[in-house]
């Protein structure tokens, strides 16, 4: 059932089902809402010892959820490489500079997925390269360093 919390709309995961996912030691999964919506996401805690995955607004408009709608949800490991899918784009960029890549599998985890999330989060190709660029260059210029209010800037600044 759709419910709703401090994050937004969000789907709670029974807790055997969330015991099995953490303890392969990850957080990470696919989930299939509905059957037919495949996203990369985690468990987050509650809290009270029980676990939930949020569902974005354009998801649920998608899938014409509401608060307390029945909501089909399949699990299963995420054992991709980053927690997100990596555009060609951005490893294109990464592939063409040795000190871009170095810097971007340096950093930590979850910011790699934001940086991911950030190139790969618009339809038009174009958009895709010029956002690699700025983060690679961003990166160079912060030390291998993402400062988010400044790289924001840079990005509206690239469009």
């Amino acid at each position: 059932m759709l419910d709703s919390n401090l994050w937004g709309a969000c789907i709670v995961v029974p807790t055997a089902i969330a015991q099995v996912f953490l303890a392969t030691g990850s957080r990470r999964v696919l989930c299939t809402l509905q059957g037919i919506e495949t996203f990369h996401c985690a468990l987050m805690p509650k809290g009270d010892g029980t676990w939930f995955i949020t569902i974005n607004k354009k998801r649920r408009d998608k899938l014409k959820l509401r608060e307390g709608s029945p909501v089909s949800a399949s699990l299963v490991s995420d054992e991709s490489e980053y927690g997100l899918p990596m555009p060609e784009e951005f490893a294109a960029v990464l592939a063409s500079d040795e000190e871009g890549n170095t810097l971007f599998h340096a950093l930590t985890p979850g910011k790699r997925r934001n940086i991911l999330y950030f190139v790969g989060n618009v339809n038009n190709s174009d958009t895709r390269i010029r956002r690699a660029l700025v983060i690679v260059e961003h990166l160079k210029k912060h030390g291998g360093k993402v400062v988010f209010r400044v790289l924001n800037e840079e990005l509206r600044g690239s469009i």
